[in-house]
């Protein structure tokens, strides 16, 4: 019997103030590409890292554990893309499947956040940053997760 770990409260925002020190990876779920940011060991700046094509939970899986190991990462973060009224979307679902999932495979704590518009934001500070719109295709995914990780981060912060 697989034993039951809680990821999230009820909303999806659970308390993050007993986190370990050290590093958080964070996910932006995209259909095709899944976002990667992480952050340095004070939690201050947040970087993004290469995004991850979509295929298979198995190669998924392998990538995130590797990244967890390479970065000595104490949480794995992923965005809940809510409609902008708050309700929930086709693809909050498949970040609440996915963090569930992650939860059951990894050995550190998963959470959820909230994201937003935070694809808007990437793109914008990617053009304001002088990429052209090819190049923003690229990144865009890894700059909503860098999104994703400060608004975690700054929640973790009030938490306090």
């Amino acid at each position: 019997m697989v034993q039951e770990k809680q990821i999230t409260n009820d909303d999806g925002l659970a308390d993050v103030s007993g986190l370990a020190d050290g590093r958080i990876i964070a996910l932006d779920p995209g259909t095709k590409r899944i976002g990667v940011a992480v952050c340095d060991e004070l939690r201050v700046i947040t970087r993004p890292l290469d995004a991850i094509s979509r295929t298979s939970w198995k190669k998924l899986l392998t990538s995130i554990r590797t990244i967890i190991s390479e970065f000595d990462a104490k949480a794995l973060v992923i965005g809940l893309p809510l409609e902008s009224d708050g309700n929930e979307s086709e693809m909050s679902t498949e970040a609440r499947r996915m963090a569930r999932n992650f939860s059951l495979s990894l050995s550190i704590p998963v959470y959820l956040q909230d994201e937003r518009v935070t694809s808007y934001e990437a793109k914008t500070r990617l053009w304001a940053s002088g990429k052209t719109v090819a190049e923003s295709r690229k990144l865009v995914d890894s700059e909503a997760a860098a999104i994703i990780l400060e608004d975690f981060l700054a929640r973790m912060r009030l938490s306090r």
